[in-house]
């Protein structure tokens, strides 16, 4: 919840239409939070209070420029409450801090990203997580905790985070038909979420096997009815024998 740092003066509408968001400034901006956020939809399908903004501006007050990280989580709030969605994200409206934000290196980000770490923490928003695959010395994912007031780096990749229910981290995989290192969603033992492609595949898959399964099951039961009409017609090659001796196959039980 929000504290008293927080402006409750609410724009009016001409100011509104000032909260101006400037597009992403490369195709990875756009596909890895929108890979996060399409894992989101389907692992948390049943779910209506989060909320993943990508590239949004989070206005603490109207007088104060917005900050956009390229994604943000926030939990205990409505995920949809206007038909018209978010524009932006408004502190003084929503009145839930963000548990997570998300920014995305580029070779520029010195100039970018410049007093984003002191407002994300003054903020108090709890999880402070870095990406850049053009990383070489430094690695490519770095996930910060908010502990008493000051961000301090986590270490493991993936890296759990409790209270948000999952973790975060980087490996290479396929997305949009891309082969190379993407951002996930981990469970708490360290397993990946599957995107929603390879949720597809493995439920084509799972089908597959079913069929198969179902398939080999209606052969054998094919195999034991022939079986059967085989010994029956054997038993009755037995019987017209004994008749053809004189002996009555009924006699014999």
């Amino acid at each position: 919840m929000l504290n008293d740092k927080l402006s409750t003066y609410s724009p009016s509408p001409e100011e509104r239409k000032n909260l101006y968001q400037p597009p992403p400034d490369n195709e990875l901006k756009e596909l890895i939070p929108g890979l996060l956020k399409a894992i989101l939809l389907i692992l948390w399908a049943e779910r209506m209070d989060w909320f993943l903004g990508l590239n949004m501006g989070i206005y603490q007050d109207s007088d104060q420029e917005s900050i956009m990280p390229d994604a943000f989580l926030s939990l205990d709030i409505e995920r949809f409450y206007h038909e018209e969605l978010r524009p932006n994200y408004l502190l003084w409206n929503e009145n839930i801090i963000p548990s997570f934000v998300l920014e995305l290196l580029s070779a520029t980000y010195h100039q970018k990203y410049t007093g984003k770490w002191e407002r994300y923490q003054d903020l108090g928003i709890l999880y402070y997580v870095i990406y850049s695959s053009r990383r070489r010395r430094k690695p490519h994912l770095e996930v910060y905790k908010l502990v008493n007031g000051k961000y301090e780096l986590q270490s493991g990749n993936p890296v759990w985070m409790p209270e948000i229910g999952l973790g975060i981290g980087c490996e290479r995989g396929n997305y949009s038909g891309v082969t190379r290192e993407w951002l996930y969603w981990y469970d708490a033992d360290g397993t990946r979420y599957l995107t929603p492609e390879e949720q597809v595949k493995q439920s084509a898959q799972r089908a597959q096997q079913e069929a198969q399964r179902a398939q080999q099951e209606s052969q054998r039961a094919q195999q034991e009815a022939q079986r059967a009409e085989q010994l029956a017609q054997r038993s009755e090659q037995l019987a017209q024998r004994l008749r053809e001796l004189g002996v009555d196959p009924d006699n014999l039980n």
